[in-house]
């Protein structure tokens, strides 16, 4: 089963309706960067979830909230609109590789639930499902990232990272057709898992970006993961068209 993806929409839906200065979630739930933004700005605690997802109260001084600007260091008693929280009280431009990879993320969230929901209007449902698990996995990648926390073994569809490899390598041997060269022919269903697969290829690179640094890449786990998620969305295409064929 996914867990929640608690977004800054939802919050301001219950916020315009009644004011409220504590949340309570399930333990696994999930909340986008904007939602922590949301949460921190308008002093509200996180209640009965997983502790390390507890949002960090601003610290104050004199009655006055304290950022602290990443650059320079610099403290600031408001939060510059063209800035956004990195973590806690450290801001950074909205521009950052960091926060903008968090917006590929969220952009790519989005557009496998808008594959599900075409693929289940089309009777594809199998493929509905198998994406729900992706969709988890990417949201794993997003609380790992914002915790700053190891991501963990990566495994989808039954396969482990080097499982994962092999099939997206050898598709004739472990599918059974050989590698689908794309085009309109493939239908609908078809069509939106390659480009799905195109916009993971995407993120990936956003990710790598935004954890370049003169001694390597600080967080190849989340990139080998993105990686591994490609693989899983050409396996997920591939197995299609295999049962298309049957």
């Amino acid at each position: 089963m996914s867990r929640r993806l608690i977004t800054d929409g939802e919050l301001r839906g219950l916020w315009n309706r009644a004011p409220f200065s504590e949340l309570t979630v399930e333990a696994d739930a999930i909340l986008t960067p904007s939602a922590r933004d949301f949460l921190l700005e308008h002093r509200i605690a996180l209640k009965k979830g997983d502790p390390t997802m507890t949002v960090t109260p601003i610290p104050e001084r004199g009655g006055e909230k304290r950022y602290v600007e990443a650059a320079t260091g610099r403290e600031l008693t408001e939060k510059p609109e063209d800035m956004t929280h990195l973590r806690g009280n450290l801001l950074v431009p909205k521009t950052h590789p960091r926060i903008a990879f968090r917006g590929r993320l969220d952009s790519l969230m989005a557009e496998i639930i808008a594959v599900q929901c075409a693929a289940a209007d089309r009777e594809d449902g199998e493929v509905a499902e198998q994406l729900e698990e992706l969709l988890a996995f990417l949201r794993a990648i997003l609380s790992a990232e914002v915790k700053e926390e190891p991501l963990g073994e990566v495994r989808l569809l039954g396969l482990d990272s080097a499982g994962l490899r092999r099939v997206s390598h050898h598709v004739k041997e472990e599918i059974g057709i050989p590698h689908p060269v794309p085009n309109y022919r493939m239908g609908p269903t078809a069509a939106a898992l390659n480009r799905l697969r195109t916009q993971v290829r995407e993120t990936e690179l956003s990710a790598a970006r935004a954890f370049e640094t003169e001694a390597g890449c600080q967080r190849r786990d989340i990139v080998e993961a993105l990686n591994r998620l490609s693989s899983a969305v050409y396996i997920l295409l591939c197995r299609y068209l295999a049962r298309r064929r049957t």
